[in-house]
């Protein structure tokens, strides 16, 4: 082992090296992967050096995520005292669904759900679980709203048309989910938003009183916590009103911002997070923590254990339920990912994450006024967001981000909301700086300078 963690040591500086000086990586282009790079497996075992020399360049041709200039996706950066508690989770390798096989470990989970579920204010009945992403913890809140609906779904399966709600901005995953637990796809409603991208509660009303008309069965609503192209935030409050007037469960999806709610100053855009049924927020988006690290918390744990629990008298054979977590967990095998956010939360307190939330929004603000001043620039999102949206000269957005990406200049992606398209850049790595925001734009600027042959008239039309 001491040999690879050497190794480990010499490509981490390497690494190390190149996001300094070449903070894009230059990108293999998929067509010729496989004869640019040799990642083919073979019968015999390679050579030493043959094996080092390939692993350098696997690791320097990656897509670099940690630096000053990714703002591609809704993540970014590397906290290091979280890096630390994944690599230590590596080195120890538990899986997580027993205390006999986990240990301590447990408690490291229990009690971040339990301050989690503390800090959104459930009560003593409440719980959680970590999942493999935001993806996941949706689609364990639409089971637990299921089956808390009609209990025998678990035995007898869906035999009623289940309708659930959610905007026509929120995550894809709602209709994916939808299929996989019986529902349906077609069975999804997509309520309309306002101009800023927020589901409007009185056409989630009046969708809901249709339903109910049309002798449908109405179960289980949606609201987002910022929204993956205008970080937009649902008014969860007035949702939560709606929701409980038709007995609905209530998810809020705060995979993207849901952090929000360490922060004192911007905790009031979830606000009503309390009356909801279930709510997921992922670690490694605005605490910068590595992926992956989504966590579900729901406010009755007993739909946890109803929808998730299974015996397994060769797996459960010492300790209470309330520690051996394969009991709420929709995986069985599962790897540490508390510990990562563990460590970070035990470093730095509540307060250090209320920090790191904050200055996501401050880095907004600078790219936001920086925009608002500078002519050549079209802004289309809004204050109190870290989704900074906008066109430069009006260049089409995914001509100009394909063409950053192409020449590894930057990293950032497009998006779209009603009939715009647009540059999305997102202020989620703390690590930045306001220096490094107007970086983002000077790159940008000079690229399109350097390079105008690439956004002719001529060029756009092809």
């Amino acid at each position: 082992m001491n040999t690879e963690l050497q190794l480990f040591n010499r490509l981490a500086e390497k690494l190390f090296d190149a996001e300094a000086n070449e903070p894009v990586a230059n990108p293999i282009p998929a067509a010729t992967l496989y004869q640019d790079l040799d990642i083919s497996l073979a019968d015999s075992p390679t050579t030493d050096a043959a094996f080092e020399e390939v692993l350098e360049k696997l690791v320097l041709s990656t897509p670099r995520t940690a630096t000053k200039l990714f703002f591609n996706q809704l993540f970014g950066g590397r906290n290091p005292k979280a890096t630390l508690g994944d690599l230590l989770a590596v080195l120890l390798n538990n899986s997580m669904y027993t205390y006999k096989v986990a240990g301590p470990q447990v408690g490291v989970e229990k009690e971040i759900l339990h301050k989690v579920c503390s800090l959104i204010g459930y009560g003593e009945d409440s719980d959680g679980t970590f999942s493999a992403g935001g993806s996941m913890s949706n689609f364990i809140a639409l089971l637990m709203a299921r089956d808390a609906y009609n209990s025998d779904i678990k035995t007898q399966g869906v035999s009623q048309k289940l309708i659930a709600y959610t905007s026509t901005e929120s995550h894809y995953s709602t209709s994916k989910n939808a299929a996989f637990a019986g529902i349906g796809r077609a069975q999804v409603r997509y309520i309309a938003v306002n101009e800023v991208g927020e589901m409007r509660p009185d056409a989630l009303e009046t969708q809901i009183q249709e339903d109910l008309a049309n002798g449908l069965h109405p179960f289980f609503v949606n609201a987002t916590a910022g929204t993956t192209v205008l970080g937009a935030f649902d008014p969860i409050h007035e949702i939560s009103i709606i929701s409980r007037k038709y007995n609905l469960w209530l998810h809020v999806d705060g995979a993207y911002c849901g952090s929000v709610i360490f922060s004192d100053k911007y905790r009031h855009l979830v606000k009503g997070l309390e009356h909801t049924n279930s709510f997921n927020f992922n670690a490694h988006k605005m605490m910068g923590t590595p992926l992956i690290c989504s966590i579900l918390v729901t406010k009755n744990k007993k739909h946890l254990r109803d929808s998730l629990s299974n015996d397994a008298a060769y797996l459960y054979q010492t300790d209470g339920d309330d520690y051996n977590l394969g009991k709420t967990s929709l995986q069985c095998g599962r790897r540490n990912d508390a510990l990562k956010f563990w460590t970070l939360w035990k470093a730095v307190g509540t307060k250090g994450l209320e920090t790191i939330v904050d200055k996501q929004f401050e880095l907004g603000d600078v790219a936001r006024n920086y925009i608002r001043n500078h002519p050549d620039y079209t802004f289309y999102s809004f204050d109190q967001s870290i989704s900074v949206c906008f066109n430069y000269k009006g260049i089409p957005a995914q001509t100009l981000c394909t063409a950053l990406y192409e020449h590894g200049a930057l990293m950032v992606g497009f998006g779209s909301f009603k009939e715009d398209e647009f540059v999305r850049m997102v202020t989620i790595n703390y690590g930045n700086e306001p220096e490094d925001i107007l970086n983002f734009f000077s790159v940008l600027e000079r690229f399109v300078e350097k390079h105008p042959q690439l956004f002719t008239s001529e060029v756009l039309q092809q």
